[in-house]
């Protein structure tokens, strides 16, 4: 009788909860620097680690917010400098 899931299973999530956590402070990193570059990973990683099936969702669907709002202050800041980058 098994009572602990395979190794490979256990594995497997640890590497999605990771993914879910990256994308958090990729998207959060990401509101004040290159989130031309950060919030699409953080995206992605938060994406990937939903399809793998992480145990911290929530981490991962902030993470995805965060890296939508990186995007979304992107563009706010080109239409206001005219520019395709943006300074304080």
């Amino acid at each position: 009788m098994q009572l602990t899931a395979p190794a490979s299973r256990r594995t497997g999530i640890r590497d999605a909860d990771g993914m879910a956590v990256a994308s958090f402070v990729l998207g959060l990193i990401g509101l004040l620097v290159l989130n031309l570059f950060l919030g699409p990973t953080a995206i992605a990683l938060a994406a990937a680690s939903l399809w793998r099936g992480t145990t911290r969702k929530g981490r991962a669907y902030l993470g995805m917010g965060l890296g939508i709002a990186d995007l979304v202050v992107l563009l706010a800041f080109m239409q206001m400098d005219n520019s395709v980058s943006w300074s304080f």
